[in-house]
C-alpha cells in the first residue's frame, strides 16, 4: 500500500447546507448537491460530502441505519487496479485489521471494500478505471 490518503469522506446531515458551508470557506468543486456526492479540490487529499445515511449503508450494507457508533467519517486509498484493491484487504486482515466491507463491485461502477484499524477508524480500498492519478499518486480530481 503506497503511503497516501486519497479521499476524507465526512458523512454529512444536509448535502446542500454542507456543501454552502465549504463553498462559502473557498473550497472549489465541480459537482453539485444534485450529483449527490460532493469532492472539493484541495492542495493534497480531496475533501468529500456524502449524505451521512448513504455512507453508512456503504460501510455497512446489511444494517438498515446508521450503526452505533459510526463517526460519519471515512478514509479512501484510491488504487490503480482490481487486484491492489484486494491485496491491500488481505495486508490489512493480516496487519490486525477487519474486514468491515469484502472488495466487490459497487453502484457507482468501481470496484472497493472496507476496513477498519486496530482503533476503529474506517477506510475504503477503491478501485475506478475512470482516474487518473499525478506522478506522487495523488488523485486528479476535475
Amino acid at each position: 500500500m503506497e503511503p497516501r490518503i486519497s479521499i476524507i469522506t465526512l458523512g454529512v446531515k444536509n448535502l446542500k447546507k454542507s456543501f454552502d458551508f465549504y463553498t462559502t470557506l473557498g473550497f472549489p468543486s465541480s459537482r453539485n448537491p444534485e450529483d449527490g456526492i460532493i469532492f472539493f479540490k484541495t492542495s493534497g487529499v480531496c475533501l468529500a460530502l456524502y449524505p451521512l445515511d448513504k455512507l453508512a449503508e456503504d460501510v455497512f450494507p446489511s444494517l438498515n441505519s446508521n450503526p452505533s457508533g459510526f463517526s460519519g467519517v471515512t478514509f479512501a486509498h484510491n488504487t490503480r487496479s482490481k487486484v491492489e484493491v484486494d491485496s491491500i484487504l488481505e495486508l490489512a486482515k493480516t496487519a490486525g485489521g477487519n474486514i468491515e466491507k469484502p472488495a466487490q463491485n459497487v453502484f457507482w461502477g468501481g470496484y472497493s471494500g472496507y476496513f477498519s484499524d486496530p482503533d476503529g477508524y474506517l477506510w475504503e480500498i477503491a478501485f475506478g478505471d475512470c482516474w487518473e492519478f499525478n506522478e506522487d499518486g495523488s488523485l486528479i480530481i476535475k
